[in-house]
C-alpha cells in the first residue's frame, strides 16, 4: 500500500534524498500545511478520487500516525485497523500519567478531571477513507487552525463513534531533545535483543548450538544460520527482512577471514549500516595445540586491521579467538564471553 508523509517546504528535498538513497518505492511527498490538520488533509487529498493530480489508489482503510513517535507496534497497527473496518473509526489511547486541571481566566484552579475515567489519545488511528476524507472536506477554518484530535472531527462530522484501542507503552512522542536520548536507547536495546547467529556447519553437535543455547536465555529473538549467506538476491533480500544488526559468525571447522569480508561486503550493500551501526563478531574456536603461534598473532592482526577498515562504514567488527584443546571442552565462560561483547559493541555504538 502507499505511504503519504507530509514534509515543510524547506525539509523536502532532503526528504526525497533520503527516498532516493534507500530505494523507497511506496513513499510519496505532499508538502504539509500550517497546522497540523491541514497537513493530514494535504495528505488525504493525494489519495483521493476527486483530486485531478491524484496517482494514487484511494484506500478502504487510511492510518494517520505521527513520525515523532518512532515505535509503534505492528499489533496495534492491525487493531486499529480492524476495528476501523467495524466501526469506521479507531484509535490508541492510554491512561493517563498525570491529573488533568482546568484553570480559570484568573490563573486560579476550576477544576480537575477524575485521572481513572479518562485516557490519553495516542497514535496510531485508523478511519474508512471515505469517513475521514469526508469530515475534512467540512471542516472549518478554526477546525483546520486550532484542532489537533481527528477522532473528534470524525464524531463532529460523521457522527462516528471511534473505537478506542489499548496502546502499548512506547506510543509516546518524542517532544523535547531529552527525549532523542531516550529514544536512542530503546533502538540500542532493541538492537542488542536481536542477533543472527551464523555456523560454518550443520552439525548438530557444534559449539555454535550451545552458543546459541547461552544467547537464547539472555535475548529475545535469535536466528540460527547453517551458513554464511551468499551474494544471491535471496539471501540479501532476507537480512534485509529481518533488520538485523548484530551477526555473530562461529567458525570450528576453518578459520578462513575471507568469509567473513564477503559478510560484511554483503552488509553494505542492504545499506543497514547507514542507518545504525552494525555489529559483527567473528568467533574462531581453534585448538591452541594444532595452531602454531605465528598463525595465531596473524589472524589477530588480520582482524585488527580489518576492523579498522570497515569502521569507517559504520560496521564495527570485533574477532574473538577462543584456543582450547579440544572442542567439548569449549567453557560455557567462553560462550557467554561472546554474548558480553555483543552488548558491549552496541552499548558502544
Amino acid at each position: 500500500k502507499d505511504i503519504v508523509v507530509a514534509v515543510t517546504g524547506e525539509n523536502m528535498e532532503a526528504m526525497k534524498g533520503i527516498i532516493q538513497k534507500y530505494q523507497h518505492q511506496r513513499i510519496s511527498l505532499v508538502e504539509a500545511g500550517v497546522t497540523r490538520h491541514r497537513s493530514i488533509f494535504n495528505g488525504l487529498k493525494a489519495l483521493a478520487e476527486d483530486q485531478p493530480d491524484s496517482k494514487l489508489s484511494k484506500p478502504e482503510v487510511v492510518i494517520i500516525h505521527d513520525a515523532v513517535r518512532p515505535f509503534v507496534e505492528e499489533d496495534v497497527l492491525l487493531k486499529v485497523v480492524t476495528a476501523a473496518k467495524e466501526y469506521g473509526a479507531a484509535g490508541a489511547i492510554r491512561p493517563l500519567v498525570s491529573t488533568v486541571i482546568s484553570p480559570s481566566a484568573d490563573g486560579c484552579l476550576d477544576h480537575s478531571l477524575e485521572r481513572a475515567r479518562h485516557r490519553a489519545s495516542e497514535m496510531p488511528q485508523a478511519f474508512l477513507f471515505d469517513v475521514i476524507y469526508e469530515a475534512y472536506q467540512q471542516c472549518s477554518d478554526y477546525d483546520l487552525e486550532f484542532g489537533t484530535e481527528c477522532l473528534q472531527l470524525a464524531l463532529k462530522y460523521g457522527h462516528i463513534k471511534a473505537k478506542l484501542v489499548e496502546g502499548s507503552p512506547d506510543l509516546w512522542k518524542v517532544t523535547y531533545k531529552r527525549d532523542l536520548y531516550a529514544a536512542e536507547s530503546i533502538i540500542k536495546e532493541r538492537i542488542s535483543q536481536h542477533i543472527c547467529l551464523v555456523m560454518d556447519t550443520k552439525d548438530e553437535n557444534h559449539v555454535g548450538h550451545r552458543l546459541e543455547e547461552v544467547l537464547k536465555d539472555e535475548l529475545n529473538h535469535v536466528k540460527v544460520m547453517s551458513r554464511l549467506p551468499c551474494h544471491t538476491g535471496r539471501d540479501l533480500d532476507q537480512i534485509m527482512s529481518e533488520q538485523c544488526y548484530s551477526y555473530v559468525c562461529v567458525n570450528v571447522m576453518t578459520s578462513d577471514f575471507e568469509e567473513i569480508r564477503k559478510l560484511v561486503n554483503m552488509l553494505e550493500e542492504t545499506n543497514l549500516s547507514i542507518l545504525y551501526p552494525v555489529v559483527v563478531i567473528s568467533v574462531y574456536f581453534l585448538d591452541y595445540k594444532s595452531v602454531p603461534f605465528d598463525q595465531k598473532m596473524e589472524n589477530l592482526m588480520q582482524i585488527r586491521e580489518y576492523a579498522k577498515e570497515v569502521k569507517k562504514r559504520n560496521i564495527l567488527l570485533c574477532g574473538l579467538l577462543i584456543y582450547y584443546p579440544q572442542v567439548g571442552k569449549i567453557l560455557v565462560s567462553d560462550l557467554c564471553s561472546v554474548h558480553y561483547s555483543c552488548k558491549d559493541e552496541n552499548v558502544s555504538c
